[in-house]
């Protein structure tokens, strides 16, 4: 499968120096590096490699030069690498120059390790997108904004209940989904969140209370697609909330989890700029709260209201990678106004058109359920140019003015073919 990511880095080489690709373990950075190494005739600077690491700690500027793009992979295992970088940088900036990769977010890494600060262009490379994972190219979003009659189109869904709650539960790293679900999947799961912790955090901080990561990982798993609550997350884990607080740093720099902020801060209708707290995946997510498919299908109240969790999450990454691969976003977030009515994802374009989601595990989207679009649509006036309801029903139908229901795999269901 090709990643949309590939496409970008090839367009962006054209008028960026360094392009910096960050993202979670295990998503394909090093093979995305490879595949453009390779159409280029250069070689991959591997330093996870232990001897290379130390031949390029030991002598750097040896490193950056020779054939281009320079493609250096893990940059941060070597901070140095990026001074000399920077050297070759004061000389000449002409485009195409390196590609890095890394698993840790740069603007986390030590200050040593800053030296390209507004001098590199940085891509995040998500794990996969449903599309991707079917070989097709999503355009939803980019033609609900370019064309909101079209993109609330589209054929009867014939994805089942069933198959949503597989997707979900099964996300989009592509090693986890190269194996069977259940135990193989499980296994791989549990030995990349501990290899995660261990690994990356361990190279970014020394932790004072190391053993209660997992625990502080799994109360803010439980959090996923909600308010962001240190202090129950804390007290979850055994330690304080400040500590907590650093640790949660920490996890957002190894891409574990994300802070979704709020958005609309201004809008007289909001009350709380509290951010909403997102797993980077739903497949993981699940795996941290011990959810299967089979549980998620219960219809009791407690299932039924992780299924929500999940399922908010599952879409809002799917949406949020559309908006990744588009020009011209401003900003996303979501909306919440003081009477609790709200607005799970909003995205923003560089001229105010927003185009705003929610997210319903049901088949049927009530007009009671709508409130926060409802408010969204009347405060923003024009500038609110689709509000969609994503559901598991099997038809797209109006609501009311610029509210729609659409199925939830819409998403990724290409509107122009």
């Amino acid at each position: 499968m090709e990643r949309r990511a590939l496409g970008l880095l090839q367009e962006r080489l054209a008028a960026e120096p360094v392009i910096a690709l960050h993202g979670p373990r295990s998503v394909g950075k090093s093979t995305l590096l490879r595949q453009l190494a390779r159409a280029r005739g250069v070689e991959v600077i591997d330093l996870d490699d232990p001897a290379t690491r130390d031949a390029v700690a030991a002598d750097p500027a040896t490193f950056v030069g020779g054939r281009e793009p320079v493609c250096i992979d893990e940059y941060q295992k070597v901070p140095l690498l990026l001074d000399a970088i920077k050297a070759e940088l004061n000389w000449d900036t002409h485009p195409g120059r390196y590609v890095l990769t890394g698993s840790t977010r740069y603007a986390t890494l030590p200050q040593a390790a800053q030296s390209l600060t507004g001098r590199l262009h940085v891509m995040t490379v998500l794990p996969l997108s449903q599309g991707e994972i079917a070989g097709v190219r999503e355009d939803r979003l980019e033609v609900l904004f370019a064309d909101p009659q079209a993109g609330v189109r589209g054929p009867v869904s014939a994805t089942t209940r069933a198959t949503y709650l597989e997707r979900v539960a099964g996300g989009g790293f592509p090693l986890a989904l190269g194996r069977s679900a259940g135990a193989a999947r499980a296994r791989w799961f549990d030995d990349y969140v501990g290899l995660t912790l261990e690994r990356d955090v361990r190279e970014l901080s020394k932790l004072r209370q190391r053993d209660q990561l997992p625990r502080l990982l799994a109360g803010l798993a439980g959090q996923t697609a909600q308010l962001l609550n240190v202090a129950a997350a804390a007290r979850k884990a055994g330690v304080e909330e400040r500590t907590a607080e650093e640790y949660l740093k920490l996890l957002e720099a190894v891409f574990l989890v994300e802070r979704l902020p709020a958005w609309g801060t201004t809008l007289r209708a909001r009350a709380s700029a509290r951010p909403k707290i997102h797993v980077v995946d739903s497949g993981l997510a699940a795996r941290l709260l011990r959810l299967t498919p089979d549980k998620l299908a219960r219809l009791d109240p407690t299932s039924l209201t992780e299924l929500g969790h999940l399922l908010e999450t599952f879409v809002v990454w799917e949406v949020l990678k559309q908006a990744r691969w588009m020009e011209g976003v401003a900003g996303v977030g979501h909306w919440r106004t003081g009477d609790d009515d709200e607005v799970d994802l909003v995205v923003e374009r560089d001229d105010g058109a927003v185009v705003a989601i929610e997210v319903k595990a049901g088949s049927r989207v009530a007009p009671n359920q709508l409130k926060g679009l409802r408010k969204l649509r009347d405060a923003l006036g024009d500038a609110f140019v689709a509000g969609v309801a994503f559901n598991t029903g099997a038809r797209a139908y109006p609501i009311e003015d610029r509210i729609h229901a659409l199925p939830i795999d819409y998403l990724w269901t290409p509107v122009r073919q």
